[in-house]
């Protein structure tokens, strides 16, 4: 269990170095500093086995946060308590000798966590396997590429059997191989009940891993809960403005979990249609279905793009499409004019329930109006499949002969 009690952690912030030494002079009352806070006020807890994430800009105080409950830092106000081996994976290397090798490293960081010799001997082969860097191991550190680097010190953390594991952005600098290989291992230490404390800029990897997200901006904490939801409240609070929406005047309001952009252009209506255009709520997997986007524009715009997201109910992102992947020009449109956009496909999901999420936006991604889940789908089907996508396999066998070591009747 991690359990952090009202954490602030404040900074003195000096215009010059030498006014720390000015500082010193008895006869000054005046401080030459000024305070930053750079976390203000934190309080969660993790239970025994669960994932949770940490979501935010860059500077908004995870990195310090991290910092603080694996030790380094010592906070201004409030108090960690953690049960259990704490390993941590912090900026890229820390606690790694550069003039030593990889071997040398893995066992110096099996001392600094209280491991015996002859227990990180045994541990030595499943890290090589899982660092997969081959002779290298043999090399000093400084000579290793950043992703060589992250390898290496993401499956020393790993295999030291941590009670919590607590990761700042380890998979950013891996490649596709190696993140797949990660979220596997954390999916089999969620499996053993490893409590898990990480950040990552990877929402998607947020969605699929995490039993909770913390939403941090300014050092303080804005949102906490069921990784969708938190995640919604990011990308609508940090990445648009919403000032601009808000002051511009809506015609509608539709159901959303959020909504964002800069009022350019409105999303009027979002409709689900089956293939005789009604409007529905359930399809058959397989069924050829329509999501009606339609939209009116309250400035001049010249080349706007209409995109569709599909998610599964714990917000992973299934498939999605715009306008300018499938190389559709929409032109030029003036205030007052009227849009509407159709996407069809034939619904090859498994059963499951799903959201739709719209958007109209400029070329470069930036919204005019988002909509996250403004619809919400049932799929139905009466074959079952593993995953989200049914790919209608086709299977073909027959006997090939009699093993050799087959027994004799």
């Amino acid at each position: 269990m991690l359990l952090v009690q009202n954490v602030s952690k404040r900074y003195r912030l000096y215009k010059t170095p030498f006014d720390r030494i000015r500082e010193l002079n008895p006869f000054r009352s005046a401080p030459l500093y000024r305070d930053f806070w750079a976390l203000r006020d934190i309080s969660f807890t993790v239970e025994r086995g669960e994932i949770v994430s940490l979501v935010g800009p860059n500077g908004c105080g995870k990195s310090t946060l991290l910092q603080v409950i694996s030790g380094i830092l010592q906070p201004t106000t409030g108090r960690v308590v953690a049960r259990g081996r704490i390993a941590a994976l912090l900026e890229l290397g820390a606690g790694f000798n550069p003039e030593f090798t990889g071997h040398e490293n893995i066992f110096i960081n099996g001392e600094i966590m209280g491991i015996s010799r002859a227990e990180m001997s045994r541990n030595l082969p499943a890290i090589e396997a899982f660092a997969e860097i081959g002779e290298f191991i043999h090399r000093p550190v400084k000579e290793y590429s950043s992703g060589m680097y992250v390898r290496l010190a993401f499956s020393t953390a790993i295999h030291v059997n941590p009670d919590i594991l607590i990761v700042d952005e380890a998979l950013a600098v891996g490649d596709a191989v190696f993140a797949n290989r990660c979220i596997r291992k954390f999916e089999e230490l969620r499996d053993k009940q490893t409590t898990v404390l990480f950040v990552s800029h990877d929402l998607g990897l947020v969605k699929q891993l995490s039993h909770r997200a913390i939403f941090l901006l300014d050092g303080r904490i804005q949102a906490e809960g069921e990784p969708k939801h938190v995640i919604d409240k990011y990308i609508g609070l940090v990445l648009e403005r919403q000032k601009a929406y808000d002051q511009t005047d809506r015609k509608t309001i539709l159901p959303s979990s959020n909504r964002h952009g800069d009022g350019t252009s409105e999303i009027l209506e979002v409709l689900l249609l089956d293939e005789n255009g009604r409007e529905v709520g359930v399809v058959s997997s397989g069924e050829r279905i329509t999501i009606r986007v339609r939209a009116a524009f309250n400035h001049h715009r010249a080349e706007p793009m209409v995109g569709i997201l599909i998610r599964n109910r714990i917000g992973m992102d299934i498939y999605g499409t715009n306008t300018k992947i499938e190389q559709i020009d929409l032109g030029r449109f003036d205030p007052g004019e009227e849009l509407s956009v159709d996407f069809s496909f034939e619904c090859w999901l498994t059963p499951h329930q799903y959201t739709v999420t719209v958007a109209t936006q400029y070329l470069d991604g930036s919204s005019h109006d988002w909509l996250d889940d403004v619809l919400t789908f049932d799929v139905l089907a009466r074959r079952q499949a593993a995953g989200v996508t049914d790919l209608r396999a086709t299977v073909q066998w027959h006997k090939t002969g009699v093993h050799e070591n087959a027994p004799l009747a």
